[in-house]
């Protein structure tokens, strides 16, 4: 081992100067034929499953989408000149039919050069409003389903800044926009300002857990651009492009509609900003209004929020999660806490909720109290409703069905959240008369509709449900063989008529109608396999065990042509891996992979490998545990190893590798798991780590998981830092990073100083930074560079 971990860095050192001065690059053609691929479009339904909608788009971005101008502001990245989203992906195309019919019809007098987002079905589904970016800004579109014919509604000039510019009114004529101020001022450009004086943060002494954010306001120049780039008008725009102003100029960050259309609740952005915590957390004023304008009531006022207690079932005071009963014409609903937000006081009842009926001249009623934290409403077109609970250290998740009538409440769910054997499915839902997604119930029964997995596979059910009894009758399960079934909608209870999806390792994803009284199913798409050359490679899910008994999981591909009998050449392995947390053993050893998923190669894996002569274990199980008081991270490392072993162990006891060329990858936690793995074991020969963070010391409030801050556990974040252990890593590692990351913790800084420790250390190892990329990657030119780079390190580590 040790002769050819040595003969592997001496390659390695040669192949590599200090700086490469390079051009992007394309990876082998294996490689290329799969990467360079035409995506399949998607699938857009309305809730009657009457119309499909196909939404095409180009498979990757491109350099010079990601090139754009940018302003990262408050937590926001945002084009100053469009006024949308920097980060958003663009459909191109929009073709549509109705669900029995044959063909697709292209969407007629779609703008040029279409750059669509944002779409939505109006009330009555016969119309597809959407926008479209051109060089200018934002336009409001809307698509007649029955003509298929798309016409423009307004000019260049919404505001898409804080997300979807409009809202349809009930009566499917007519939109609510955010349209640009019409004495908009101009931008201020910091770099040509002189600073008229330092900037000054403060802190009154009171503690909290902030973790650390991107892209936040910096200055007093950031701040005012901030407000110009957030502020609307807003206007009321019909089919005819007809414009009639609602509201005068502010920050607009949320409006909706009461069900029954005749109030209209905004959320106003208030000053003061801040500088450590995103919008999300700056004040918010919100206020209903009636049809006319005028104030119905200030519903809630909620301050600048920078200090929150510890831990993940922490929440701030006062009201929050407000928003409209569906099943109610105008009847606000919000939850308060009862213990001061803090998840470390004792509390008999955690939450309160509350119902608000308009006019809001009562006081609010109280609805339902919680012991552990809120988690939302479902609501029915029936008297009842679902209200949920949580609780993070615990993993328990806990719902009621409440009967409205006489308040009187029953457990219907109590289990741990990530037991998914015990997960009893989601309830069928429907459109109620006020056009809202509800629970369907009807003659005291109601459907739920689950995935279905179990220790002996997956078998996704539905299940009747009595209202009364809360018994369940199983009223389908599938049992495709080779294949895998996904169950999207109930049509039709009376007849057995579902909407679903089939697919297979070769078999792209498609949708059906079925009877599941007939067993009989009608193909809804026909897309074809994108990925032809795989379609043969050897695809099997393996169960093995950990060193402390835990079960585990993986799904192995062989290339297609290898010998599985003789298993005379031992092929090099990839494992590519995620680490998980979980608060016991035995739902941490759940497998929750099909080997009938289709296979998707993406950038995201090493599947593309398989073709270049590699076995890979994909999606390796990583299941990092801490039972009762202990936490998993406190036996992180240990935990890691452990997973990284096992996986090893049992593909060579299967014959198939060479157990001392195996690689070993991972994104964002992925990335710091490698790294951990390379400095804490012997196990690999090289690995590949994307957009990681390195030095906890940097998260000091947090990561992933972990709740606890520096301070606590300050041995835990230095025993998880590879960084801390850079004099320990002597093993050939590609650290790959887009330079305009924007995850909270991954900052881009991350792997440049631990490519530095690293290297003056004396570690065998290459750094890449992508220009222009997020957290994740999306350009095809830097995807496609990202795949040589990979291919070129692993053909040299492990092939060479």
């Amino acid at each position: 081992m040790k002769i050819k971990l040595t003969i592997c860095l001496l390659a390695f050192l040669n192949f590599y100067d200090a700086q490469e001065n390079i051009t992007y690059q394309k990876p082998s053609a294996e490689i290329l034929k799969l990467a360079d691929y035409e995506r399949p479009p998607g699938v857009l339904m309305n809730s009657k499953k009457d119309w499909v909608v196909f939404t095409y788009r180009p498979t990757y971005k491109t350099l010079t989408d990601l090139s754009q101008q940018e302003m990262k502001l408050g937590g926001l990245r945002i084009n100053p000149v469009t006024n949308i989203a920097s980060t958003v992906t663009y459909l191109n195309n929009l073709k549509i039919r109705k669900i029995n019919d044959k063909n697709e019809i292209q969407v007629k007098n779609l703008p040029s050069g279409a750059k669509i987002t944002y779409t939505s079905f109006s009330p009555d589904e016969k119309k597809l409003a959407f926008t479209n970016t051109t060089s200018k800004g934002v336009e409001l579109w809307v698509v007649d389903m029955e003509t298929a014919t798309a016409k423009k509604i307004t000019s260049d000039n919404l505001n898409a800044n804080l997300g979807m510019p409009y809202v349809w009114y009930n009566d499917s004529q007519s939109l609510l926009i955010r349209s640009l101020p019409q004495n908009r001022p101009a931008l201020i450009d910091s770099s040509k300002d002189l600073p008229t004086g330092p900037i000054v943060s403060t802190a009154d002494g009171k503690v909290s857990q902030n973790r650390t954010y991107q892209d936040l306001l910096k200055n007093p120049q950031d701040e005012k651009n901030f407000e110009v780039l957030t502020a609307s008008e807003i206007y009321n725009v019909d089919l005819n492009g007809n414009l009639k102003k609602v509201k005068d100029q502010d920050m607009y960050a949320g409006l909706s509609f009461s069900p029954d259309g005749n109030y209209l609740m905004t959320s106003v952005i208030k000053k003061p900003f801040s500088y450590i915590v995103p919008l999300s957390r700056f004040p918010i004023t919100t206020t209903v209004y009636d049809m006319k304008g005028n104030t119905v009531k200030v519903v809630n006022e909620v301050p600048l929020n920078e200090i929150m207690p510890k831990g993940f079932s922490s929440v701030r005071t006062g009201k929050r999660d407000m928003m409209w009963r569906s099943d109610a014409p105008a009847t606000l609903v919000f939850a308060e806490a009862l213990d001061g937000g803090d998840q470390s006081k004792t509390a008999e009842y955690r939450d309160e909720i509350f119902m608000w009926e308009a006019p809001f001249t009562a006081v609010p009623k109280s609805f339902f109290k919680t012991k552990q934290r809120y988690d939302g409403i479902d609501w029915t077109n029936d008297h009842y409703a679902v209200v949920s609970e949580e609780w993070y250290d615990t993993r328990n998740t806990k719902s009621f069905l409440v009967d409205l009538n006489n308040n009187e409440s029953k457990v219907i769910d109590d289990r741990n959240s990530q037991d998914v054997y015990s997960d009893p499915g989601h309830f069928n839902t429907m459109k109620n008369q006020y056009g809202r997604t509800v629970i369907d119930m009807k003659d005291g029964k109601t459907y739920l509709i689950g995935e279905g997995f179990t220790k002996d596979g997956q078998h996704p059910f539905i299940d009747e449900m009595d209202i009364r009894s809360l018994k369940k009758k199983r009223v389908y399960t599938s049992n495709l063989k080779n294949a895998k079934e996904g169950i999207i909608d109930i049509l039709n209870p009376a007849k057995g008529e579902i909407l679903t999806t089939q697919q297979s390792s070769s078999q792209y994803p498609n949708y059906f109608k079925k009877n599941i009284k007939s067993n009989k199913a009608e193909a809804v798409t026909n897309f074809a396999n994108p990925f032809e050359s795989i379609k043969d490679v050897y695809k099997e899910v393996i169960t093995y065990k950990r060193n402390d008994g835990v079960t585990l999981t993986g799904t192995l591909y062989l290339p297609a042509n290898y010998d599985r009998k003789t298993k005379k050449e031992k092929l090099p392995l990839l494992i590519w891996a995620y680490p998980t947390e979980y608060k016991d053993k035995n739902t941490a050893g759940q497998n929750t992979q099909n080997p009938n998923d289709f296979t998707f190669p993406s950038y995201g894996s090493f599947i593309y490998w398989t073709t270049k002569g590699y076995a890979v274990l994909d999606d390796a199980a990583f299941p990092i545990i801490g039972e009762g008081k202990t936490e998993p991270n406190d036996t992180f490392i240990p935990q890691l190893v452990a997973n990284a072993a096992a996986a090893i162990d049992a593909v060579d006891q299967l014959g198939y590798i060479d157990r001392k060329k195996v690689a070993v990858g991972g994104h964002s936690y992925g990335a710091f798991m490698t790294a951990n793995l390379l400095t804490h074991s012997n196990l690999f020969a090289c690995g590949i780590a994307r957009s990681g963070a390195y030095n906890r010391t940097l998260t000091p409030f947090g990561f992933q998981s972990e709740q606890r801050n520096y301070w606590d556990v300050p041995e835990i974040y230095t025993t998880m830092s590879p960084f801390m252990h850079a004099d320990k890593m002597k093993t050939p590692l590609l650290l790959i990073h887009g330079d305009a990351d924007n995850n909270p913790g991954t900052f881009t800084l991350q792997t440049e100083r631990y490519f530095q420790a690293l290297k003056n250390l004396g570690a065998p190892v290459k750094m890449v930074l992508l220009p222009k990329e997020a957290h994740g990657y999306q350009a095809k030119e830097n995807i496609l560079h990202l795949l040589w780079e990979q291919d070129q390190f692993l053909e040299k580590c492990l092939k060479k």
